[in-house]
């Protein structure tokens, strides 16, 4: 899991905007302090300016390892720090021809790439943006589960940047990126042709955010975070950034012989047509069948088992671990005792190493009071149950409203609802893992989870039927209104949830994983007859995530299995709190409809 950024400037786009932009936007500094804590192991930033037919690398480029830092020679100001030992950048770059330095006289476009790397694959050390000998510069959010050819030693960003290098058309390019099995967020330079690619899985399942050019500002940004938690900024960023919408996206930049940079930004068709029917979440199935029960639920068991199986195999802990604890606990799950969860926990249990902690991670805003608190202490009793070897560590993550609020509205920008504050809150509280657990004798210890990979159940409900109002769409038009709905939720994922998900959870330095966001998942759940995923006919508990239920159910978890729907802000306690705190009351806060007002709008 990364950090990357973009920035572009002298580049005249085709709706002719080329003004100077305002001094309150963000800047390289910026982005790169919005991006560490993403990327605690290292950081960098590459630079390219291109003149008149030619491109031109500096020199040297700042790259600081987490070991740098440790040294005290990269203090939080890390711009001083650059001035500092890489002067000759600012002034300096490097003929890729001649070899020779020289002061630029004709650059006219600057390109600035910024990657921050939590490394959990390869055996040596990375440090991003990577550039290869041909002048090919990538930084890369994501994970290759699939696809591409990525053995144990080997780092899959690497792997991805050789095989990026290999490609000589925009059709090679595509077909690469269709290739990778996995989420993923890329921002690459392809230095024979002038182009800047990017873009986001299919899914949209690591946050990558646009700063499309405007008048006020006409450079081109891209980045994993919005920075906003500065004083010096005194702009809006929940209009100056936008999701990046899925696919495959190019910035073509012009080779001309006149001192004008022009861009040319085009968005490409995936290259493989399971991506296409996955986008377009093509259902065989929607209406009533003969298709078995039981053989859907064994294909949906083994897909989830061997999605989880993926998401935890050639991983490594962090080389800074020292704790004895550390080493043993290289993943945590986000715990509420709901059916998704649990499943989740059984399935890690099977496909891991029985040596291994496994950290349960719960919070709450309400003591030990929260539903979700009272399911999780359940359901780590029905794990022992079923696992009694395996060592389960419940975290009960205790917190207060209100303490984080201007990290979170970074965090969630540009997500601007009140109901995503809630969620992003409750789980950027979970995702961090900082609470008490109890030992044998029931006696509650500080504790903090030290896993780099947190599990999280995202895209059960949209794919398994278990929002509240499906029954509603069920009861007005049947099958093909169910589906139609699901198909909607599915598709706006990348939009309303993941790229918030991912930047509150991966500010800790740790890395979201979907387990039922796996390609081989949802392409398996399409596969089977929509009244055996969920059947709406039937009560609630029973109906809702009818094949997740009957799934849990084979994994011995029969007390979960009948848990009914509960979202995360009302089931951490969150929502009851901050409506009290804004609203006066819950009652109120439902009468003013709270989940969708604005942040902007609150008094």
């Amino acid at each position: 899991m990364c950090g990357i950024g973009l920035i572009v400037t002298g580049v005249e786009f085709s709706c002719g905007i080329s003004a100077s932009r305002s001094k309150e936007t963000p800047c390289l500094e910026d982005l790169l302090a919005a991006l560490r804590r993403r990327g605690p192991d290292s950081f960098g930033v590459r630079t390219v300016r291109l003149g008149t037919g030619k491109i031109e690398q500096l020199e040297r480029d700042l790259q600081i390892s987490s070991e740098f830092w440790e040294a005290g020679n990269c203090g939080d100001d890390w711009s001083s720090s650059q001035h500092q030992t890489g002067s000759k950048i600012q002034d300096e770059r490097v003929d890729e021809q001649d070899g020779k330095i020289y002061v630029p006289q004709e650059a006219f476009a600057t390109l600035e790439f910024v990657g921050t790397t939590l490394q959990l694959r390869g055996s040596h050390r990375v440090c991003q943006p990577l550039r290869d000998s041909d002048g090919n510069i990538l930084v890369y959010n994501g994970e290759v589960f699939g696809g591409l050819e990525v053995l144990p030693s080997q780092n899959d960003t690497e792997v991805l940047l050789e095989r990026l290098g290999r490609c000589d058309s925009s059709f090679g390019v595509c077909q690469a990126l269709s290739q990778v099995r996995g989420p993923w967020a890329v921002i690459y330079f392809q230095a024979s042709t002038r182009t800047i690619w990017f873009g986001r899985d299919v899914f949209g399942r690591r946050s990558l955010l646009v700063h499309w050019p405007s008048v006020d500002d006409p450079r081109f940004l891209l980045s994993s975070v919005a920075p906003c938690d500065n004083e010096k900024l005194f702009y809006d960023p929940f209009t100056f950034w936008k999701e990046l919408p899925c696919g495959i996206h190019s910035l073509q930049l012009s080779n001309g012989e006149v001192l004008t940079c022009k861009g040319e930004i085009r968005t490409h068709r995936w290259e493989d047509p399971l991506l296409d029917k996955l986008m377009l979440w093509d259902r065989a199935h929607s209406s009533p069948s003969s298709f078995s029960s039981s053989a859907a639920v064994e294909l949906a068991l083994t897909a989830l088992k061997e999605s989880v199986e993926r998401r935890l195999v050639n991983s490594r802990m962090n080389v800074k671990q020292s704790r004895p604890e550390d080493v043993e606990t290289p993943v945590a799950i986000l715990f509420s005792g709901g059916i998704d969860s649990m499943i989740l926990a059984a399935l890690t249990d099977q496909c891991l190493d029985p040596a291994y902690t496994i950290d349960l991670l719960n919070v709450s805003f309400d003591g030990p009071s929260a539903p979700d608190r009272i399911s999780a202490i359940a359901g780590i009793d029905e794990l022992r149950r079923i696992s009694p070897s395996r060592k389960w560590r419940l975290v009960q993550v205790d917190e207060d409203i209100g303490t984080n609020e201007s990290t979170m509205f970074s965090l969630i920008c540009p997500s601007e609802t009140y109901m995503d504050l809630n969620i992003g809150t409750a789980l950027w509280s979970a995702a961090r893992g900082e609470g008490a657990v109890e030992d044998h004798n029931k006696v509650r210890i500080s504790y903090k989870s030290a896993a780099k990979v947190v599990l999280v159940g995202a895209g059960a409900d949209e794919q398994c039927g278990g929002y509240l109002r499906y029954r509603t769409k069920f009861k007005l038009g049947g099958w093909e209104a169910l589906a139609a709905e699901m198909r909607l939720d599915m598709q706006r994922l990348w939009k309303r949830n993941l790229g918030r998900d991912d930047r509150c959870i991966g500010d800790h330095g740790k890395e979201a994983r979907f387990p039922f966001l796996d390609e081989n998942v949802i392409q398996t759940f399409l596969d089977i007859p929509l009244e055996e995923v969920v059947d709406l006919r039937q009560d609630l508990g029973i109906g809702d995530k009818k094949i997740l239920r009957q799934v849990a159910r084979s994994l011995g978890l029969s007390q979960s299995a009948s848990l009914a729907k509960r979202a995360i802000q009302f089931g951490s306690g969150i929502a009851k709190k901050s409506n009290r705190r804004d609203f006066g009351s819950n009652r109120a806060a439902n009468k003013a409809s709270a989940g969708s007002v604005k942040l902007a709008n609150l008094e």
